[in-house]
This record gives C-alpha cells, sequence and structure tokens, in this order.
C-alpha cells in the first residue's frame, strides 16, 4: 500500500509530519486537500481507519466549526460530513494513510508509530528534537 499524508503546506505540523515520512526513506503521496477537497467516502473510511470518530476530525481553530454548529452535542456524522465536504478546512490535518494505520498526525510525532524506519531524532521546523 502507498503512504498517503493529507497534507495543508501552510501548516507547520504538517510540514514536520512530511519531512519526518521523507527523512524515513519513504516518498508519500502528497494530497492537498484543500485545493482537491474531500468525498463522504474517503473521510468515513480515514475515520474508520483510525480507529475515530468523524468528529476527532474537526479542527475548530480558524475554521468554521463553530459557526456552523459541529461542536455542539449530537450533531450528526451526517451533518459533519456534509460540512467537511463543502469546507475542507474543517478536517484537522495531517491525516497519514499506511499500510500500517491511519492516524490523524497532531503532534506530527505520532507518524513515527506508521513508519517502517523512523528517524531516531528529529529536529522540527521550531527547533523542538523529538525521537522516535
Amino acid at each position: 500500500m502507498t503512504m498517503t499524508i493529507y497534507h495543508n503546506p501552510d501548516c507547520g505540523t504538517s510540514r514536520n509530519t512530511l519531512a519526518m515520512i521523507r527523512a524515513s526513506g519513504e516518498e508519500p503521496v502528497v494530497v492537498e486537500y484543500l485545493k482537491v477537497g474531500w468525498t463522504p467516502e474517503l473521510l468515513r473510511s480515514l475515520a474508520d481507519r483510525a480507529g475515530e470518530p468523524l468528529r476527532a476530525l474537526i479542527r475548530d481553530k480558524g475554521t468554521p466549526a463553530a459557526e456552523l454548529g459541529l461542536l455542539d452535542e449530537g450533531v450528526s456524522d451526517d451533518a459533519i460530513l456534509e460540512a467537511m465536504v463543502a469546507h475542507p478546512v474543517i478536517v484537522n490535518r495531517p491525516i497519514v494513510a499506511t499500510a500500517r494505520g491511519v492516524k490523524l498526525c497532531r503532534p506530527s510525532e505520532r507518524v513515527f508509530d506508521l513508519l517502517d524506519n523512523p528517524v531516531r531524532g528529529f529536529t522540527k521546523e521550531d527547533g523542538e528534537r523529538v525521537q522516535a
């Protein structure tokens, strides 16, 4: 299976995750989801494979999630999916999919669990040093 990162190049966490993947010797398929968007089927599949409810993939910071009522209790998965498809920025990032599983890699070092050869030490953009 090909490794895929659902990536936002304007996000430091997403850039760090991509750099960690590449430092491990892998070259993932990079999907800039703000450009290509989402389908309900893909979002459901990613959440299911990650073992997370769709609600766990909502990003509220800098998105219209709150004003759309998505942070309220009892919002249906269908309503969440509809909003995520209409407003791709509502989906938190980065999401990485591999044969080993799917994770929302926030913080970025969560990607280490998905890599065959994670680097032993990695320095993030902000200078923080993390270990695999």
